[in-house]
């Protein structure tokens, strides 16, 4: 139990976000939370939300990154990235996150990322190859703008 917590604390401290294309006005907040189901007294589920500073094996995360452009012009071409921890499968529904599976090189859905075999072939990727995520903000980012991304993840 204390590996599987332990493994579950450097999982938490590797979920770091941050901007590309130039965005030094940019903001961002980050915060991980735990998603248990337990039983109540009367046999009912309860979903309960903790922090997740004691993720461990199989736990269901939900990460929340808040991002703020605090500059004085309006930004453009901005993304977040994330970096995606071994031992973590991600929820992949959700239609305006790109993976990467090469440490951000190329782009896409994950239906649309190959990797190379060592026999010199090519491979479907799967959810457990991905190295990095990413979501495009809109066009353009007027000073003020701010906006919530949120993801899943589960612990493996």
């Amino acid at each position: 139990m204390a590996r599987g917590l332990i493994a579950g604390l450097g999982l938490i401290a590797g979920m770091t976000a941050s901007w590309q294309a130039g965005a030094q006005d940019m903001r961002l907040d980050s915060r991980t939370f735990v998603e248990r189901v337990q039983t109540d007294i009367n046999g009912r589920p309860r979903r309960t939300i903790a922090n997740a500073e004691r993720a461990m094996s199989g736990d269901q995360l939900i990460v929340v990154v808040d991002w703020r452009h605090e500059g004085s012009r309006t930004a453009h071409g901005l993304t977040v990235v994330r970096q995606v921890p071994r031992g973590t499968l991600l929820d992949l529904t959700d239609p305006a996150m790109q993976a990467s599976v090469d440490g951000g090189a190329h782009w896409g859905r994950l239906d649309q990322l190959w990797l190379p075999t060592p026999l010199g072939g090519v491979r479907r990727a799967t959810p457990e190859d991905i190295t990095h995520i990413r979501w495009r903000l809109p066009d353009s980012v007027a000073p003020g703008q701010s906006g919530r991304l949120t993801y899943r993840a589960q612990v493996r």
